[in-house]
């Protein structure tokens, strides 16, 4: 059974109930069942944690049982194509047959959604190229686009140019087989030269806008290595070793060490972070993945934008000698 919120101000609410004469199952397919979406749809509802039970977000292949009452969040549906934007600068570092890398300045967003209806990278790569240039299975507001970053988050990105590459993007992020990885300005001296954070993310249960590491969350695993130590800060090389939301930002506050200007995570000073920062100092550096066409090794990197070199300058004059 269904019953529909109307007072949900970015799109509609479901609250769906599994009949009591039902065997236990998977969230999904209740979910896709009671609510009459395909299961697909709903598995990317699922991804964005859209569904919960109470207060506790829900994977895809958690099992619920009769009387469960399940909460669906349905975004708006957006039924134009994304406008193309050609007066949105795109850095292109590397550009093939198959795909596109990208060096997105923090502040633009990827790709349209409730809020940010144009204006995106998106929207600046449909200028650049036109609607037909890039692969479609992602649906019609994410053309060739295969992840994502946060908005202030700047740095590389891949792009699909046809749906077969878009496809092999895809299966090898699935896989792991693309290597990403991360520059960021941390908090405090990060004790050891080299390590690894291993530890589950999920929606934090106080903060619905949070993400954080909770008992019941999705597996995530970031290397990290010190690259130098700036008197209070650390700047760090990160391997993103799986992708989930915040990822990097929620397991570097949750070992004390938050972003340098992160104001989400961060606490007190790092929430500002060093010489006036009014970003996070997080950059997306460089990239290894496989040539969808040729299985050739790609390797891309991006430097640090001009005001994250500006606080890393600063602070090596400050420190002492």
């Amino acid at each position: 059974m269904a019953d529909a919120d109307p007072g949900a101000s970015e799109g509609r609410v479901l609250t769906l109930t599994v009949p009591a004469a039902a065997r236990p199952g998977r969230a999904d397919r209740f979910a896709a069942d009671l609510s009459g979406l395909s299961r697909s749809h709903v598995q990317r509802l699922i991804s964005e944690d859209r569904l919960a039970a109470g207060d506790r977000p829900l994977r895809a292949n958690t099992i619920v049982g009769p009387g469960t009452v399940l909460r669906l969040e349905i975004p708006p549906i957006v039924d134009a194509r994304p406008a193309p934007q050609p007066e949105i600068p795109v850095d292109v570092v590397y550009e093939d047959g198959d795909i596109l890398i990208v060096d997105k300045p923090a502040g633009l967003v990827v790709h349209p959604a409730p809020g940010h209806a144009a204006g995106t990278l998106v929207n600046a790569l449909l200028g650049r190229a036109g609607p037909e240039a890039f692969g479609g299975i992602a649906g019609v507001r994410r053309p060739g686009i295969v992840h994502r970053l946060d908005r202030d988050t700047s740095g590389l990105l891949m792009v699909a140019r046809h749906d077969a590459a878009q496809a092999s993007l895809m299966a090898q992020l699935k896989g792991r087989r693309v290597k990403k990885t991360y520059l960021a300005l941390v908090q405090g001296d990060v004790a050891a030269a080299v390590g690894r954070i291993e530890a589950p993310i999920g929606r934090d249960p106080r903060h619905r806008t949070r993400m954080a590491v909770v008992e019941d969350g999705r597996p995530a695993t970031t290397g990290y290595r010190v690259r130098e130590r700036l008197g209070g800060w650390t700047l760090l090389e990160l391997d993103l070793v799986t992708g989930r939301t915040h990822q990097i930002r929620v397991h570097l506050a949750a070992i004390g060490h938050p972003v340098a200007g992160d104001p989400l995570y961060g606490t007190g000073t790092s929430r500002r972070g060093p010489d006036g920062l009014e970003r996070p100092f997080l950059h997306s550096w460089r990239l290894e993945l496989t040539s969808p066409s040729s299985g050739r090794l790609i390797r891309a990197e991006a430097p640090l934008p001009d005001e994250l070199e500006r606080v890393l300058l600063s602070l090596r004059e400050a420190a002492p000698r």
